[in-house]
């Protein structure tokens, strides 16, 4: 399922007037809740058997690579849109590689439905890699940035 399917699927909950939509197929799975003023989207892939849990103390993101010193973690986009590094395109970014980050650190801007999204890193640590690129489209679960 594509941005132009969701799309469609939005118009269809206005003209309708539903405020919830889920659906499940081939492993996909999407959520669509409207409340309060605002639209939240939620698209993830539908639960799959698990591969067998690392017997590493520190378990890795699923996905993740590991590195000389460890594992690294992944800052995944919660929803689909498009992604900015910064608020503005005269602004600086919001972190770079190097930048020390905590749960609470905006990272990056998500567009959706023309709301600004802002992200939080939610994990402690320095920012490794800046993996997406700035104003381009982002999958649900699509790994932004990693961090040591």
């Amino acid at each position: 399922m594509d941005l132009k399917d969701i799309k469609a699927v939005i118009d269809l909950m206005r003209k309708n007037d539903l405020s919830v939509f889920e659906m499940e197929k081939d492993g996909f799975r999407l959520k669509l809740q409207k409340g309060a003023g605002e639209q939240t989207v939620y698209a993830q892939p539908a639960p799959a058997p698990s591969a067998p849990a690392p017997t590493a103390a520190t378990a890795p993101a699923p996905g993740a690579e590991a590195e000389k010193a460890g594992a690294l973690k992944e800052i995944l986009s919660p929803m689909v849109g498009t992604f900015y590094r910064a608020g503005s395109p005269e602004a600086q970014p919001f972190v770079d590689v190097g930048k020390e980050v905590s749960e609470e650190t905006v990272v990056c801007i998500i567009e959706a439905m023309k709301v600004m999204n802002e992200i939080k890193a939610e994990t402690k640590g320095v920012i490794a890699e800046i993996v997406a690129e700035s104003g381009k489209p982002v999958q649900f679960g699509q790994v932004l940035f990693r961090v040591k």
